[in-house]
């Protein structure tokens, strides 16, 4: 299944539209995490624990979208959105959003 941020695809014009398809995920990230991070924050470069975990997320969310939009019966997802946030202070949630779409 081809999923694109772009509101389309070229070529291809949008014949039905699905709906919207959305997946979230809340990753904790334990006490070792955060302490390598803290030393990366105060000694600067990558915090690849942190990384790891949103590359992970996105993934996950990524996957979720697209099994629902399978549920659907489409063949794209187009317009995807992927976004951040940090919850109750050591928790990360990863959203995304997209339309579900059979492409021409």
């Amino acid at each position: 299944m081809l999923i694109t941020t772009t509101p389309g695809i070229e070529g291809r014009p949008v014949t039905e539209y699905l709906g919207i398809v959305t997946a979230q995920g809340v990753l904790g990230v334990n006490a070792f995490k955060d302490v390598s991070a803290g030393v990366r924050n105060i000694f600067g470069g990558r915090a690849k624990s942190y990384e790891n975990e949103l590359a992970s997320g996105v993934s996950d969310a990524l996957a979720e979208m697209e099994r629902q939009a399978a549920q659907l019966g489409a063949d794209a997802v187009v317009g995807v959105d992927v976004d951040y946030e940090s919850v109750g202070g050591n928790m990360l949630m990863v959203s995304a959003s997209g339309t579900a779409v059979k492409p021409g």
